[in-house]
């Protein structure tokens, strides 16, 4: 059982202790409106304060309008100036102009990666350090672009499974609305977080603590293990610095 209180200390410490050691006293977060944003904003507020936190929305043209209204409510919450950059011009120019064609992943995976681009700029105008909002379930299996959203400087809720995203939420108060959404990534229309992975964040959870934790098989189908296992495997490029030979 996760020790929400211990693990607010021991986040907001370490997000300042890497600021001390980096020489960074601003962050920068891409502020989504879904629960992941919200709770490392929440807690990079808790540990250096809402004057040095800068939060950047970047909707695309069709992204839903809730996304958009709940980054305001969360910034609202939390105290922080909200900086809306469209993300259409970008994206529509290239695939217009070159690949009209593409398919929604190509383009999800282009935005993701824009975004990040607009992130890190805007963190070079602020000399400031790019917060990740990446949880441990999302990243053991993969479910994030390689240097898109899961580019940063830190991850502050790194070694947090999603379902202890939502409790640490709701221990720091984040708006019920914001709780109780439907997970997406909002890279195009009626996406959902579970209906894509193909199982609940429940049950993803449970089994990820058996495989990487305690190494005991949990009770469920043979099938849905593997594909787990296959995740985790598959995804283990995006977890590693790339590759370089020894030198001889």
């Amino acid at each position: 059982m996760l020790n929400i209180p211990l693990e607010q200390e021991r986040i907001t410490s370490f997000i300042r202790e890497y600021c001390r050691i980096t020489g960074f006293k601003h962050l920068v977060i891409g502020l989504s409106g879904g629960i992941d944003s919200a709770l490392s904003a929440a807690l990079a507020v808790q540990a250096v304060g809402a004057d040095n936190v800068f939060a950047v929305n970047i909707p695309y043209r069709n992204s839903h309008p809730d996304s958009a209204a709940d980054a305001n409510i969360v910034a609202k919450h939390l105290g922080l100036q909200l900086t809306t950059i469209d993300l259409s011009p970008m994206t529509d120019t290239y695939f217009d102009s070159y690949y009209p064609q593409a398919s929604r992943l190509r383009r999800g995976n282009w935005m993701a990666r824009i975004r990040m681009n607009v992130l890190y700029d805007f963190a070079a105008l602020h000399n400031a350090l790019v917060v990740g909002t990446g949880n441990r379930t999302e990243l053991l299996v993969g479910y994030c672009t390689q240097y898109g959203d899961s580019a940063c400087a830190f991850e502050p809720i790194g070694h947090l499974y999603k379902t202890e995203v939502w409790q640490m939420a709701r221990y720091l108060m984040i708006p019920e609305k914001i709780i109780t959404k439907t997970p997406t990534a909002d890279l195009w229309e009626g996406q959902s977080d579970e209906e894509e992975l193909g199982i609940s964040y429940s049950d993803l959870d449970e089994i990820l603590v058996h495989l990487t934790e305690t190494f005991v098989q949990p009770d469920y189908p043979l099938e849905t293990l593997n594909k787990v296992r296959q995740l985790i495997a598959g995804s283990e490029f995006k977890r590693n610095m790339p590759p370089v030979l020894e030198r001889k």
